[in-house]
Protein backbone atom coordinates (compact mmCIF):
# COMPACT_ATOMS: atom_id res chain seq x y z
CA UNK A 1 0.00 0.00 0.00
CA UNK A 2 1.52 3.29 -1.06
CA UNK A 3 1.60 6.30 1.23
CA UNK A 4 -0.79 8.12 -1.10
CA UNK A 5 -3.29 5.26 -0.92
CA UNK A 6 -2.93 5.10 2.85
CA UNK A 7 -3.66 8.81 3.12
CA UNK A 8 -6.62 8.51 0.76
CA UNK A 9 -8.15 5.61 2.69
CA UNK A 10 -7.50 7.38 5.99
CA UNK A 11 -9.34 10.43 4.68
CA UNK A 12 -12.18 8.24 3.49
CA UNK A 13 -12.31 6.50 6.86
CA UNK A 14 -12.44 9.85 8.65
CA UNK A 15 -15.26 11.00 6.37
CA UNK A 16 -17.32 7.95 7.35
CA UNK A 17 -17.57 9.37 10.88
CA UNK A 18 -17.86 5.97 12.51
CA UNK A 19 -17.70 7.45 15.99
CA UNK A 20 -20.81 9.53 15.29
CA UNK A 21 -23.05 6.57 14.40
CA UNK A 22 -24.20 5.94 17.95
CA UNK A 23 -27.76 5.16 16.91
CA UNK A 24 -26.58 1.94 15.28
CA UNK A 25 -25.94 -1.26 17.18
CA UNK A 26 -22.60 -3.02 17.08
CA UNK A 27 -23.94 -5.63 14.67
CA UNK A 28 -25.33 -2.95 12.34
CA UNK A 29 -22.01 -1.16 12.41
CA UNK A 30 -20.17 -4.37 11.57
CA UNK A 31 -22.60 -5.18 8.76
CA UNK A 32 -22.05 -1.72 7.25
CA UNK A 33 -18.27 -1.52 7.76
CA UNK A 34 -17.10 -5.07 7.01
CA UNK A 35 -17.54 -5.06 3.20
CA UNK A 36 -15.59 -1.82 2.94
CA UNK A 37 -12.69 -2.91 5.15
CA UNK A 38 -12.62 -6.43 3.67
CA UNK A 39 -12.36 -4.91 0.19
CA UNK A 40 -9.41 -2.79 1.28
CA UNK A 41 -7.79 -5.84 2.86
CA UNK A 42 -8.24 -7.91 -0.30
CA UNK A 43 -6.99 -5.22 -2.66
CA UNK A 44 -4.19 -3.49 -0.76
CA UNK A 45 -3.17 -6.36 1.48
CA UNK A 46 -2.64 -8.92 -1.23
CA UNK A 47 1.13 -8.47 -1.46
CA UNK A 48 2.21 -6.41 1.56
CA UNK A 49 -0.13 -7.07 4.44
CA UNK A 50 1.83 -5.31 7.17
CA UNK A 51 1.60 -1.97 5.35
CA UNK A 52 -2.11 -1.95 6.14
CA UNK A 53 -1.61 -2.22 9.90
CA UNK A 54 -1.86 1.55 10.59
CA UNK A 55 -5.11 1.81 8.64
CA UNK A 56 -6.68 -1.21 10.36
CA UNK A 57 -5.62 0.09 13.77
CA UNK A 58 -7.25 3.39 12.88
CA UNK A 59 -10.51 1.56 12.15
CA UNK A 60 -10.30 -0.04 15.58
CA UNK A 61 -9.58 3.30 17.24
CA UNK A 62 -12.71 4.74 15.65
CA UNK A 63 -14.62 1.78 17.01
CA UNK A 64 -13.19 2.59 20.44
CA UNK A 65 -14.44 6.15 20.11
CA UNK A 66 -17.83 4.84 19.00
CA UNK A 67 -18.08 2.61 22.07
CA UNK A 68 -17.10 5.46 24.38
CA UNK A 69 -19.76 7.71 22.93
CA UNK A 70 -22.49 5.07 22.84
CA UNK A 71 -21.85 3.51 26.25
CA UNK A 72 -20.82 5.94 28.93
CA UNK A 73 -19.32 3.27 31.14
CA UNK A 74 -16.78 2.38 28.42
CA UNK A 75 -15.11 5.79 28.46
CA UNK A 76 -12.46 4.68 30.90
CA UNK A 77 -9.58 2.69 29.48
CA UNK A 78 -9.78 -0.13 32.00
CA UNK A 79 -13.45 -0.90 31.42
CA UNK A 80 -13.13 -0.51 27.68
CA UNK A 81 -10.20 -2.91 27.54
CA UNK A 82 -12.13 -5.54 29.50
CA UNK A 83 -15.15 -5.11 27.21
CA UNK A 84 -12.98 -5.23 24.04
CA UNK A 85 -11.20 -8.44 25.08
CA UNK A 86 -14.54 -10.04 26.01
CA UNK A 87 -16.04 -8.97 22.69
CA UNK A 88 -13.17 -10.52 20.74
CA UNK A 89 -13.55 -13.75 22.72
CA UNK A 90 -17.33 -13.87 22.23
CA UNK A 91 -17.42 -12.82 18.57
CA UNK A 92 -13.97 -13.21 17.00
CA UNK A 93 -15.29 -12.71 13.44
CA UNK A 94 -17.44 -9.64 14.10
CA UNK A 95 -15.18 -7.16 12.29
CA UNK A 96 -13.12 -7.90 9.20
CA UNK A 97 -9.95 -6.19 10.43
CA UNK A 98 -9.77 -8.53 13.45
CA UNK A 99 -8.37 -11.22 11.16
CA UNK A 100 -5.12 -9.25 10.95
CA UNK A 101 -5.13 -6.66 13.76
CA UNK A 102 -6.91 -6.98 17.09
CA UNK A 103 -5.46 -4.09 19.07
CA UNK A 104 -7.25 -0.77 19.41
Amino acid sequence: MSTEALKAKSTELRAMRIHRRTTQSLDDLARWLNPIVAGWMNYYGRFYRSAMTPLLQRVSSYLRRWAGKKYRRLRTYKRFKRWWIGLIERQPDLFAQWKWVRVF
